[in-house]
């Protein structure tokens, strides 16, 4: 499925909101502007996730502090600040704070449309590293409890033997339940379970301490 793509703008020089709102819907972005940092922050609640542009200079609430406001929300949009020739250390301090990208004031089209293009790819990459992990999740959630620490055993390293010992069983019921765990996984491979299972945030079996 295709993610929207929409950019909020969060300026207080409405030619900026306006100029940049009509290169953005030519290249084919939905936009809401936010005429300054404090409107913006007050309908947070009831937007839609997308990417930001800042601007680090307004009035009541800088770019800094709403960036310090998301981060405390836990809202993690990509931000692209836009900062005044030779605000230097006002872009250290937002790339510190978790900025995307910095732009100096006046940016050119092309600039903003490669940076915009670069946010929405970390964007979708996040999407699919989140569908993932549900789906390992879901697959992990799948198994028995013995499955399961089997499959931890594998994260350990252990042969079929030692996860044996380890779990008083016996070799036999342990390769049942490791070829029921890579059909519950639908793994047709070792190297595929683990995977699914590091996805999952498996840990690996803790070895009895030999006295």
């Amino acid at each position: 499925m295709e993610l929207t793509r929409l950019v909020h703008i969060v300026d207080d020089d409405e030619w900026v909101r306006e100029s940049a709102s009509i290169l953005l819907d030519s290249a084919g972005y939905d936009i809401v502007a936010h005429e300054s940092g404090v409107a913006f922050l007050e309908t947070l609640p009831e937007l839609e996730s997308g990417c930001v542009i800042l601007d680090m200079h307004m009035p009541v609430l800088t770019g800094l502090q709403v960036q310090e406001e998301l981060a405390a929300r836990g809202v993690h949009w990509p931000v692209i600040v836009l900062t005044g020739q030779g605000d230097i250390g006002i872009a250290v301090q937002a790339m510190k704070n978790g900025a995307f990208e910095f732009l100096e004031k006046p940016y050119e089209n092309n600039q903003l449309l490669q940076t915009l293009t670069e946010a929405f790819e970390k964007i979708d990459q996040i999407h699919e590293e989140s569908a993932r992990e549900a789906s390992a999740r879901v697959r992990i959630e799948s198994l028995s409890q013995r499955e399961l620490q089997v499959v931890q055993g594998l994260l350990a390293g252990l042969p079929n033997k030692l996860i044996a010992y380890e779990l008083d069983l016996s070799t036999r019921t342990v390769e049942i339940y490791r070829a029921n765990a890579m059909d519950k996984l639908k793994a047709s491979s070792l190297s595929t379970a683990l995977r699914i299972a590091m996805t999952a945030g498996v840990q690996p079996l803790e070895e009895r301490r030999k006295g």
